[in-house]
């Protein structure tokens, strides 16, 4: 399983913009062997909690035409893709910080929304309430986002439940502590492939300099994507 680690700079607000370039570095990603993509928390609007509350128009659907680009890349490239933004819960009254993920065929293969809120989230996003999986090739999947990670349950219950691969998009600026505390712990203590798709930029978190890329079951890196837009690819003999 070839699994890429995604990286760019959102347009804060800008969902056609954001969309582009996802796609783009799921066809980049694909032509390089990559059967799925990782990429950071809140892509396809970028990081702008503030933003999102104010404006409605950027929640957004699990059908939402405006991800048709995103579909179609998956399509292209025969790759999965683990998109995340804000979009809204079955009542259509809130937002979930929505984690969707689309497959080779461009379907959505499942939607996760962070359970642990972090701030300001909480005034803008309801916090999820499963876990979430998803099986591709076989091999099955769990899915965790940025704050989600700092408490180790939710690794421990993806290894529980059969999940080798534990992925974990999210919004880490360069004071956190987290690419040396959190994700090569999470791998280590629960004998899990971690797969980190961060984001590049200023964002209401602050300054972002990417660095996504995967961790193995013993805790060293297997991937890293460096501070510039792009991807890393990782192998994971799984499945």
């Amino acid at each position: 399983m070839i699994v890429a680690a995604a990286q760019f700079a959102p347009v804060p607000g800008d969902i056609d913009a954001n969309v582009r370039a996802i796609a783009e570095l799921v066809r980049a990603a694909g032509a390089d062997g990559a059967r799925l993509v990782v990429l950071a928390e809140l892509a396809v609007t970028g990081y702008e909690p503030s933003l999102i509350h104010a404006d409605p128009a950027l929640g957004l659907t699990e059908d939402d035409p405006r991800l048709d680009p995103i579909r179609e890349a998956c399509r292209a490239a025969s790759a999965a893709a683990v998109v995340g933004g804000p979009v809204r819960t079955g009542d259509g009254e809130r937002l979930g910080l929505a984690t969707l993920v689309f497959g080779p065929d461009g379907g959505l293969l499942t939607r996760y929304d962070k359970q642990h809120l972090y701030g300001y989230e909480r005034e803008v996003f309801a916090a999820g309430e499963r876990d979430g999986r998803f099986e591709l090739d076989g091999v099955r999947f769990a899915l965790a986002t940025c704050y989600d990670n700092r408490f180790p349950e939710l690794a421990e219950r993806a290894a529980a439940d059969g999940c080798p691969v534990y992925l974990a998009s999210s919004v880490l600026d360069t004071a956190n502590d987290s690419f040396e505390t959190v994700y090569p712990a999470r791998a280590r203590d629960f004998g899990l492939y971690v797969v980190l798709g961060n984001t590049l930029g200023t964002n209401e978190a602050g300054a972002c300099e990417g660095r996504s890329g995967a961790w193995g079951p013993d805790g060293e890196r297997l991937a890293d994507a460096g501070t510039k837009r792009g991807y890393a690819v990782a192998e994971l003999p799984v499945g």
